[in-house]
C-alpha cells in the first residue's frame, strides 16, 4: 500500500508580502479568445498532455500558496462544503486539500466542471485525507442557478474565471456571493511579465495547446480592482485583490457578520 505523498515546503503569501511589479504597469486592454482546450475531448493526447502541463504552471505560478493564503486572510472557519468552479480533474483541489486538512476535518467537496476527468486514484486522495469528494458535471452557470442560497462555506477558482465577459463573470459572481461565505480566486495577472513568460513554454516541455492557450490566457487575465468592480455591490463584503508573485491575479471576497446557513 502506497505511503502518503512527500510534503512540500509552500510558501503561504499574505497581503503583507510585497508584489514584484506595480500592477498598474500594463494597460492592455482585456480581450477573450477561444482556449484549444476547451474545444477538445478529455480522453485526446493533446488535452491530457496540456492538463498536465498545467499543474507545471501552477507550481510555477505558486497559485497554491496564494491560495492558501487568501483563506488564511479570510479567517474562515471549519466548513462544511467547499466548492471549487471550473475544477478539471481535480488534482489542484486536492493538493490544496492536503494542506487544510491539518486543520479541517471532515469536509464535503464539490468539484464542478463541464467535463469528468477526475481519476479514481484522485477520488481515493481525498477519502484518505477523511473527506469527502462529489464530481458535478455541469454548467457552472447552471449548477450555481439550482444550488440553494447560503449553501456553501467556501467557493474557489484557479485559472477559470478569465474565460468569462465581464457581462458573463458578473452573473457569475453575483450567483456565486448569494452561495457562499467566502469566495477566493487565482486567475492570470494580465501584465508584461506574464505575457513575456506564456510565449517561451515551449522552452519547457509545454505542448502546442498549453502554448496558445497560456498566451490567450494572460490576455484574458486581470490586473488592478477589475473583479472587484464586477463583484456585487454589498457593504456585507470585505473584498482583496491584488497581484501575486510574478504571473498572479489574486482575489477575496469575504462576507463579514453572521448568515444563515442551507
Amino acid at each position: 500500500m502506497p505511503g502518503p505523498p512527500p510534503r512540500q515546503r509552500i510558501r503561504i503569501k499574505t497581503e503583507d508580502d510585497d508584489d514584484n511589479e506595480d500592477e498598474h504597469d500594463f494597460t492592455m486592454e482585456r480581450t477573450i479568445k477561444a482556449e484549444l482546450l476547451d474545444e477538445l475531448p478529455a480522453d485526446d493526447p493533446c488535452a491530457m498532455g496540456s492538463r498536465r502541463d498545467i499543474h507545471r504552471l501552477n507550481f510555477l505560478m505558486g497559485n497554491l500558496g496564494t491560495l492558501l493564503g487568501l483563506m488564511h486572510t479570510a479567517r474562515l472557519p471549519q466548513p462544511r462544503r467547499l466548492v471549487e468552479l471550473g475544477a478539471g480533474d481535480g488534482r489542484f483541489m486536492l493538493r490544496l486539500a492536503r494542506y487544510l486538512s491539518r486543520r479541517w476535518k471532515s469536509v464535503e467537496v464539490l468539484l464542478v466542471d463541464r467535463k469528468n476527468v477526475v481519476t479514481t486514484e484522485t477520488r481515493g486522495g481525498f477519502a484518505a485525507l477523511g473527506w469527502s469528494v462529489d464530481v458535478v458535471t455541469a454548467d457552472v452557470f447552471d449548477w450555481l442557478r439550482e444550488s440553494s442560497p447560503h449553501s456553501v462555506d467556501a467557493i474557489v477558482a484557479n485559472l477559470f474565471l478569465h474565460h468569462f465577459p465581464a457581462p458573463q463573470l458578473s452573473e457569475l459572481l453575483r450567483l456565486a456571493a448569494a452561495r457562499t461565505r467566502m469566495f477566493a480566486a487565482c486567475e492570470p495577472w494580465r501584465s508584461r511579465t506574464a505575457l513575456a513568460f506564456s510565449r517561451t513554454l515551449r522552452f519547457i516541455g509545454c505542448n502546442a495547446v498549453t502554448c496558445h492557450d497560456a498566451v490567450a490566457s494572460v490576455r484574458a487575465g486581470f490586473a488592478g480592482r477589475e473583479l472587484s468592480a464586477l463583484w456585487p455591490k454589498d457593504n456585507h463584503w470585505q473584498l482583496r485583490e491584488r497581484s501575486a508573485r510574478l504571473f498572479t491575479h489574486a482575489f477575496v471576497a469575504e462576507h463579514v457578520g453572521e448568515r444563515p446557513y442551507a
